[in-house]
């Protein structure tokens, strides 16, 4: 087989700025060459897709239906406006990806208006949701029709199963509907120690974003309809927002390799336990703070701005809120001890000076 392509970078070199910077997991690229050959029908009804639905029935219930689509910010504006009325806002943690992270999408793309609550520690509570439900029946205002949770969190941390059935409890008493932002739902699941049912179906979440990219795959992601009630015309908004595939069998073959076995957990499971390591190690570090409980695969940390600049000059990673000198590490399935070991001793190297 002949091919042109040439390696452009050094696959040796890992950072800690994103679990997206990782490559693709070698059984998902395994799981892709398999897929590969032959000719299969487009858009969905391919054998990958129909089966990839029994997978996602098997983790979240009978009554479960996936929709693969390429990206997180695809997942969540199609879940969004599947949920919702052209009238209709979605209340969420100020600090929410949907918020931040999104380029506006779900505002733009999406047509909805976000009503935001200031958090401490990402997380939301019935408490806090209702702050902004309230003016149903004021023409004025956005009516909330959802409430978006993530799992976990932009700030890393996670929501236990008892805490997101009170937030679904109490957001289906005032009529509103619960989406959950599962980009990083197996680092979630893996630090409970839970089927991932457990905080979604069976804790009464309408509809959820289920991550497949920062755990190892290539690209795609999936949403999954939970309560089939609570959506509209799915597949009709995923094609007006261009997340239909043509060829999803890779898409779908992604997420088969990840659900049908322990992949997804292996996968999280390993980048927490890094997250962990990094933790530990910086945390008897003389000029460093963390600043939220390390639950999952992030960790985010004070230090000195100038010692940030010159780390950075020897790993990668980003500033999450620059003037007070926040940054955030983020921990991969291809994460090592060594790697983790290395960034500790110059962390300390750097401070020293």
């Amino acid at each position: 087989m002949r091919t042109d392509a040439r390696r452009h970078h050094d696959p040796q070199i890992r950072g800690f700025a994103s679990d997206n910077y990782a490559g693709a997991h070698p059984e998902i690229l395994a799981a892709i060459a398999l897929a590969n050959g032959g000719h299969q029908i487009a858009y969905g009804e391919d054998d990958y897709t129909v089966n990839l639905q029994q997978i996602v029935k098997g983790h979240f219930g009978p009554t479960a239906e996936a929709f693969p689509v390429f990206n997180g910010t695809g997942a969540n504006v199609v879940s969004l406006q599947a949920m919702t009325d052209r009238w209709g806002a979605v209340i969420c943690a100020e600090s929410a990806h949907i918020n931040v992270d999104e380029g506006g999408a779900p505002e733009r793309v999406g047509g909805l208006k976000l009503l935001t609550v200031p958090t401490t520690d990402g997380k939301l509570t019935p408490e806090l949701i209702d702050r902004q439900a309230y003016g149903w029946d004021d023409e004025h205002r956005a009516m909330p029709q959802v409430v978006s949770i993530a799992q976990n969190t932009e700030l890393g941390t996670v929501y236990t199963p008892d805490e997101i059935r009170a937030i679904c409890e109490h957001s289906h008493e005032r009529g509103m509907k619960v989406h959950l932002d599962g980009a990083r739902i197996a680092n979630a699941a893996a630090s409970l120690g839970v089927p991932v049912r457990a905080f979604t179906t069976e804790a009464g979440v309408d509809v959820l974003s289920f991550g497949g990219t920062k755990n190892g795959a290539l690209f795609g992601e999936a949403v999954v309809v939970l309560n089939p009630d609570a959506v509209r015309a799915m597949k009709h908004l995923r094609k007006l927002s261009m997340q239909l595939a043509s060829k999803m069998r890779f898409v779908s073959v992604q997420l088969e390799a990840l659900l049908a076995g322990d992949l997804w957990l292996r996968n999280a499971r390993h980048a927490n336990a890094m997250a962990q390591r990094l933790a530990e190690g910086v945390r008897a570090v003389d000029g460093v703070e963390i600043l939220y409980p390390v639950q999952a695969n992030a960790v985010f940390a004070r230090l000195p701005h100038d010692v940030s600049e010159r780390l950075q000059k020897r790993f990668r990673f980003y500033f999450w809120d620059e003037a007070a000198g926040d940054v955030r590490w983020m921990c991969s399935f291809d994460t090592t001890e060594d790697d983790v070991d290395a960034f500790v001793l110059a962390l300390k190297e750097e401070i020293a000076k």
